[in-house]
């Protein structure tokens, strides 16, 4: 285990003060998961968001379902050993760290949430094999650059990274340019790097937009659905590896994958930086 991302040795800071009168997105995501690290004001939120959203749950498990398979390929075929895992979330099975080590031991993780509620969990993030390496930053996507100066006490970012953007981009809005900041994180990492992305739709499901709407009136950061073609942004100038940009659960299916008729998920991928 490490804590660098404690100084100054308290775990977690004495001085942190939780809001829990007001949604946030990881509690809101942990409650649709089926976790129990969430308030009052997030369940709320959640409730309305599920009466105008039928299937929320399965696409949200889906989502989680299509970490594990993305990065245990990452870390398997692609034989990636560095991960830099953006929007973490509240701890939950299957962490990005134990799906890499448990393929590669040696695997280097670096988590990064701004939620405080996120590090106050940071501790279930930062077991690691003793061949690897986990850290945890807190920190705002919105921030790229101080991300990957941090990422860089604990990665090599001289040697190919794998870029985790799962559930994260639609919290960013399109003023703060979403694209340019995918675009200036694959910018400062080697050639053989990869991205993974998923992204809630807004063209795939009914009631999306109205769940997005009732959302936004109880969230502290407003999230914003979008379709196929403005997910397909995030991948320029990369390769997508087969089966390109699908819906996450048609993304590499594990055998015993069933899922329902007519299901539908977000759309994700993953790509390579040539």
């Amino acid at each position: 285990m490490t804590e660098e991302s404690d100084p100054d040795g308290e775990w977690p800071p004495a001085a942190m003060e939780i809001d829990t009168s007001v949604a946030h997105s990881a509690r809101v995501y942990d409650y649709w998961l089926g976790g129990k690290d969430n308030f009052a004001a997030d369940r709320e939120a959640a409730e309305r968001v599920l009466a105008a959203t039928p299937g929320l749950r399965q696409r949200v498990r889906a989502n989680r379902a299509f970490l594990v398979r993305s990065v245990r390929w990452l870390a398997g075929s692609a034989g990636t050993r560095q991960f830099l895992d953006i929007g973490t979330g509240i701890p939950s099975a299957n962490n990005t760290h134990e799906v890499a080590q448990a393929v590669a031991p040696e695997s280097r993780i670096v988590y990064v949430d701004n939620d405080p509620i996120v590090l106050l969990h940071a501790r279930s993030l930062l077991t690691s094999r003793s061949e690897g390496k986990t850290d945890y930053i807190p920190a705002d996507l919105r921030e790229p650059e101080q991300i990957l100066a941090r990422a860089g006490q604990s990665l090599d970012l001289s040697q190919p990274v794998a870029v985790l953007l799962l559930g994260i981009l639609h919290l960013i809005e399109d003023h703060d340019d979403p694209w340019g900041i995918v675009a200036r994180l694959m910018a400062a990492v080697p050639s053989g790097s990869y991205v993974a992305i998923s992204h809630p739709a807004s063209d795939v499901a009914p009631g999306q937009l109205e769940g997005q709407r009732r959302y936004n009136e109880r969230v502290a950061t407003p999230q914003t659905l979008r379709g196929r073609a403005a997910v397909a942004r995030f991948f320029e100038g990369l390769e997508l590896v087969a089966p390109g940009l699908v819906q996450v659960h048609q993304w590499r299916p594990d055998p015993d994958d069933d899922p329902p008729p007519g299901f539908v998920s977000a759309h994700g991928g993953v790509a390579r930086k040539p």
